[in-house]
């Protein structure tokens, strides 16, 4: 089959190539996916550029990368099963998350597949895997959002943001939106109540208090953040990364995890679980038309170091996605 391969740490258009390499083995628990569609987002960047080095440690690779192929998020068939799976059968339509997406197949454990929702094609069910259940997990389980309260998205234009804005409002919220002069367009065509440009407007001054604060997307000290919420209002960052070697942005997280037993507001980040359950959540949002997968691009399976450099740079409204 075909696939991109890299066996060192680096950037894209100097560590990925494209091969023909076998077809992946599955284990008892696993399924084997005839690949139809992947997406690209920072997480793919992390795990190609190995950076920043504590992912290392954490399991990616010392020196050089454990996983041949950075890609995660993926739609397609299902071609085989292994003999404990019993949720799928061959020619199944599925999307989640597996090992190696950037390729013609991939295997992935049942527990991070669902069926693909019926009325997305394969392209547009690829963007929502990594992405959507960031989204879903920042607001529902950390951000605790309610019908009601006021939710402010910054980096609202991003792979992650695009999900949240959409389903912050069907939780019933009123959503603020933070994005790019050329961007705002798109933010409030997603459902943002409000969207405020960056580059002309600063949260922090601007008077307003929000219930919720998603961060994706920026830098901002964790003294403005707190400025902008209400008195027992709640942080979330999953964001908000830097060129640092290092921790790459992450000091602010911990930050706020250690301010946080001492302050009125809940300041907090974490780190989202893949998994069928909460795919299915999103399949439902999805199938009722409150949350539609927003693709900038599409790249062939040949031009994914473009589609990463394009995701890297900043320049996407939405997903990246790989037709393959």
């Amino acid at each position: 089959m075909k696939a991109i391969v890299q066996d060192e740490y680096g950037e894209a258009d100097d560590v990925l190539r494209l091969e023909e390499i076998d077809k992946p083995e599955i284990g008892d628990d696993e399924v084997l996916v005839r690949v139809h569609a992947a997406s690209v987002d920072r997480g793919t960047w992390h795990l190609m550029a190995g950076l920043p080095y504590p992912i290392r440690v954490a399991g990616s690779g010392l020196r050089r990368p454990k996983a041949p192929n950075p890609g995660r998020s993926v739609a397609g068939t299902v071609a085989s099963v292994g003999k404990d799976v019993t949720e799928f059968k061959p020619d199944d339509e599925v999307y989640g998350t597996c090992d190696g997406s950037f390729a013609e197949y991939a295997r992935a454990r049942a527990g991070r597949l669902a069926p693909r929702p019926t009325n997305v094609a394969f392209e547009q069910a690829a963007a929502v895997p990594v992405s959507a259940l960031t989204a879903l997990q920042g607001l529902r389980d950390h951000g605790r959002v309610q019908a009601g309260q006021r939710v402010l998205i910054i980096g609202a234009s991003g792979g992650v943001g695009t999900f949240a804005v959409q389903i912050a409002k069907a939780f019933g919220a009123d959503v603020t939106g933070v994005c790019s002069t050329t961007k705002v367009d798109m933010v409030r065509s997603l459902g943002a109540d409000h969207v405020i440009d960056y580059t002309r407007d600063d949260i922090a001054d601007a008077g307003e208090r929000y219930d919720v604060i998603l961060d994706i997307g920026g830098n901002r000290s964790l003294s403005d953040l707190r400025r902008a919420l209400t008195p027992k209002g709640t942080l979330v960052i999953t964001g908000g990364e830097t060129d640092g070697r290092w921790l790459g942005g992450a000091d602010r997280q911990v930050r706020a995890l250690m301010l946080s037993p001492f302050v009125a507001h809940k300041l907090g980040t974490f780190v989202a679980s893949e998994n069928s359950k909460d795919l299915m959540v999103l399949t439902e949002l999805i199938e009722s038309g409150q949350v539609t997968p927003a693709i900038d691009r599409t790249y062939p399976l040949s031009e994914v170091p473009a589609a990463i450099r394009y995701m890297q740079e900043g320049h996407a409204r939405g997903k990246v996605v790989i037709r393959v």
